[in-house]
């Protein structure tokens, strides 16, 4: 089986990028990277400049439009459709115009990615998302993802889901993310995996485990917290999908469901087995190892603007009153300030080097005065190379990203070094086909 890959929303490269590390062969045949309500897409003119252009199997160049504008069965085939999607609202109604289909609200683009599975069937799928993407909405916990394993479910795919904590396995930045592997129930990997035994797949022998191993299972129950084994009686019902005809499955998930997932789990013919795992961690990453000494001078702080930052960073308890007159406190605790060079870096936000409470302020190793991290710092706190997002590739001309840009494109990436330890994985999957 050749290792082709479609990378959807796919930022700077990220993806690619990880399995290129590999040096193991990946093609990939398309990409698509559009940045909403953007005149300039300079994710996208950086992705070419690295990569140059694609274009799908009409011949036309669609990678830097809107997805939902893209006929999907022009998108190249491939063995590995990959992406990085946003958390949003997934919930579904019946079509305005048949009774039979169902539509999402417009703009999530959940929906585009089931409509590439439906017209190219990639054998397998790896997708990345916010951690909370099991727990929202907030006022129906679980239902999104309910509906995204639901839709997985109906085409014949099996799923294993992870929350990992980049930091747990050496990276740099403590960022969580969740990540989703899903392959076609006719492959010979789904074959090998249908005989096992489900918690065997959670915790030793699945694609999750091999990519982050685990060091035990943690269960929480009746206010107790305790470390065991996965019993038979953690193995939940999601839904039983007889066939894939049953969109009112999604509409009524929609209205109802709720389910408690753990940060870890698999996914069978709707039926889900689900735990809360623990990583068998590695030595992080610290702060200090991608930071530079003596950088230019408009990175420091201004000492007129010292006490702003230090109460944007500190602790608040604030009287305020919302709309219907109801009062109460707003609170947040206080954030490290200066962040540790001795430990991995706080979560970067797409607010990173804004005068923000989320922004990261160090103390330069060279000077020892107070500054905001470096593009280049950024960059390598995602784990990519150094300047990697500072060109981009416009009607043929090479332009510089805007420094503003350039922080907003590693907010939004993911961390690369996580791609390639689940590449090697896939590797040895598909080399089994």
């Amino acid at each position: 089986m050749k290792k082709t890959m479609v990378e959807l929303f796919a930022g700077v490269g990220g993806f690619r990028l990880g399995l290129d590390r590999l040096e193991s062969g990946w093609e990939t045949t398309w990409f698509s990277q559009w940045e909403p309500g953007k005149k300039k897409q300079w994710a996208h003119d950086c992705y070419v400049y690295h990569f140059g252009d694609s274009v799908d199997l009409s011949g036309k160049v669609t990678t830097g439009i809107d997805i939902s504008e893209v006929d999907k069965n022009d998108v190249p085939d491939h063995t590995l459709l990959t992406g990085g999607f946003p958390c949003q609202d997934y919930s579904v109604a019946h079509s305005l115009t048949s009774s039979k289909g169902i539509e999402g609200k417009k703009g999530v683009l959940w929906w585009q990615i089931r409509d590439v599975l439906i017209a190219k069937r990639p054998p397998f799928v790896l997708l990345e998302n916010v951690d909370r993407l099991l727990k929202s909405p907030a006022s129906q916990r679980g239902r999104d993802f309910g509906i995204i394993l639901t839709s997985f479910a109906q085409l014949g795919y099996r799923v294993e889901w992870r929350v990992v904590n980049a930091s747990e396995y050496g990276a740099h930045q403590r960022r969580r993310r969740t990540f989703i592997f899903a392959y076609e129930k006719n492959t010979k990997y789904a074959e090998r995996m249908d005989v096992l035994d489900e918690k065997d797949i959670i915790t030793q022998k699945g694609f999750m485990a091999k990519s982050f191993p685990i060091a035990s299972i943690r269960e929480e129950r009746y206010g107790e917290v305790r470390h065991t084994d996965i019993s038979k009686e953690d193995i939940q019902t999601l839904l039983e999908i007889g066939t894939v005809e049953s969109d009112n499955d999604l509409i009524d998930m929609t209205k109802y469901f709720k389910f408690e997932f753990g940060n870890a789990g698999y996914m069978k013919d709707g039926s889900v087995i689900t735990a809360n795992v623990e990583a068998d961690s590695i030595e992080p990453g610290l702060l200090k190892e991608v930071t530079e000494a003596g950088v230019d001078e408009q990175y420091y702080i201004k000492q007129e603007d010292l006490s702003n930052w230090t109460y944007m960073k500190g602790a608040k308890k604030i009287p305020r009153k919302s709309s219907n007159g109801h009062e109460y406190i707003f609170s947040e605790g206080p954030i490290a300030f200066p962040d540790p060079l001795d430990k991995p870096s706080r979560t970067m936000l797409t607010s990173e080097s804004t005068k923000n409470r989320s922004t990261h302020v160090i103390a330069d190793p060279g000077t020892g005065r107070l500054r905001l991290i470096t593009e280049i710092e950024a960059e390598r706190l995602q784990g990519f190379d150094d300047d990697w997002t500072k060109n981009c590739l416009l009607d043929g001309d090479i332009v510089e990203m805007p420094k503003r840009m350039r922080y907003f494109c590693m907010g939004n990436a993911l961390v690369v070094p996580m791609i390639t330890r689940m590449g090697r994985v896939i590797d040895s999957i598909i080399e089994n086909e």
